[in-house]
């Protein structure tokens, strides 16, 4: 049997899942679906090296969340990471650079196939090296329409002539570099790799996937791969926890009111007379609420990370130290489940304001702006903010892993 490397493409953000983060980040049972399908790959036996494509923004996070997990879920593979294009292809054809023609054979698979299994694997490379090209696929269970543009049947074609296409898709590396030198002369748009050799008039053969073998798109399909993992006792076994894990961070933070000064609250400017001191631009709502977000972690405070000794956070805009702080947080596996911001000012008044301030929240944090709620209170006229001294604010953010 030959010498088998895995093309594993996952630079797509993956909006169907309504996650707000590279899918192949997004954690089932604790484990990020990047991880998982690396585990799967480790548990076939056959794959000692596999390149993983992501984004390019992305390249050096996805290194060091792989590092942090390969020791105990696929420590015989040897992985590359590369940075991904805006499509499917362009993150294959970005692959292929690092692998060498006389390297075997290669598996094309999906990041959010983690399900796939040895059996798959060795069926379709079985075909492809007595072809040269094979992908998995399984035969469709339901009819099958060919629809116009309003929706009236134009075919029922053979049901018995119908598989929907799985991956691995496996090739002779050769070919397939072939291929994708030919569609960079030809450029097409394609959906698969088998597509991208078949432009070459090359045959290509199904070998039988499984219905298991499914791509995690959809909420739905988290709760099927959750299910899925908990009846083969596979749980979450980080930290010895068997049930995902619920946080509730709090965070609390007081600026005084100079002249001379803009006013910043939840990163949207405030008309006023005075503005907040501080090393920073000194956004107190926003600082509370990384406060919020850090404790719920169990990852420190702010000071740890943008230190009032540090020139280099001088006059720093907290919207950016924010963004920091929730990709910290997305690295770590947590996902932000809601957040709660009150403001304690005597003056300005800020109602006008808060729908501008929930948007802004929501957009650095990458959650609906329902998950975010701001609010506004006085203490009326009493202690420094009622004497209009400063203004303080609380948060409370709530986690998931």
């Amino acid at each position: 049997m030959g010498n088998l490397i895995a093309i594993i493409p996952a630079a797509g953000i993956g909006k169907r899942l309504e996650q707000g983060i590279n899918k192949a980040f997004v954690q089932i049972a604790g484990v990020p679906i990047l991880v998982r399908c690396l585990k799967m790959l480790e548990d076939t036996s056959i794959i000692k090296k596999a390149v993983i494509a992501v984004a390019p923004n992305e390249v050096e996070d996805a290194i060091v969340m792989l590092r942090k997990f390969q020791k105990q879920y696929f420590p015989s593979i040897l992985f590359t990471v590369v940075p991904g294009g805006s499509e499917r292809q362009d993150s294959v054809a970005n692959a292929l650079i690092a692998i060498s023609e006389n390297e075997g054979y290669v598996a094309v698979h999906d990041a959010a196939r983690p399900f796939t299994g040895k059996e798959v694997f060795l069926r379709v490379l079985k075909a492809a090296e007595k072809y040269g090209a094979a992908v998995a696929a399984v035969p469709v269970k339901d009819t099958i329409k060919i629809a116009g543009k309003t929706g009236e049947v134009l075919a029922t074609p053979d049901r018995r002539l119908m598989y929907a296409v799985q991956t691995p898709q496996i090739f002779d590396i050769g070919l397939l570099k072939k291929a994708y030198a030919n569609l960079r002369e030809h450029p097409v748009k394609i959906t698969d790799d088998a597509s991208v050799v078949e432009l070459l008039g090359q045959k290509v053969v199904i070998a039988m996937g499984c219905y298991e073998n499914i791509k995690i798109t959809t909420p739905e399909d988290l709760v099927f791969a959750e299910s899925f993992l908990a009846a083969q006792g596979d749980a979450m076994n980080t930290n010895n926890l068997q049930m995902p894990q619920f946080r509730i961070g709090m965070g609390f933070d007081v600026h005084k009111l100079e002249r001379g000064r803009r006013l910043m609250l939840c990163g949207i400017e405030v008309p006023y007379k005075k503005g907040l001191l501080g090393h920073s631009d000194a956004d107190v709502a926003l600082h509370a609420l990384m406060d919020a977000l850090l404790g719920g972690a169990a990852l420190g405070d702010i000071g740890r990370y943008f230190p009032d000794t540090d020139e280099h956070f001088k006059g720093a805009d907290s919207v950016e130290l924010t963004k920091q702080i929730a990709y910290m947080l997305q690295i770590e596996g947590w996902r932000i489940n809601n957040v709660d911001v009150t403001i304690i000012a005597e003056q300005p008044k800020l109602a006008e304001y808060i729908k501008a301030m929930q948007n802004s929240v929501a957009q650095m944090l990458k959650i609906s702006a329902d998950c975010v709620n701001i609010k506004a209170t006085t203490t009326e006229k009493l202690g420094f903010t009622g004497r209009g001294e400063g203004i303080a604010a609380t948060a409370v953010a709530s986690l998931v892993k």
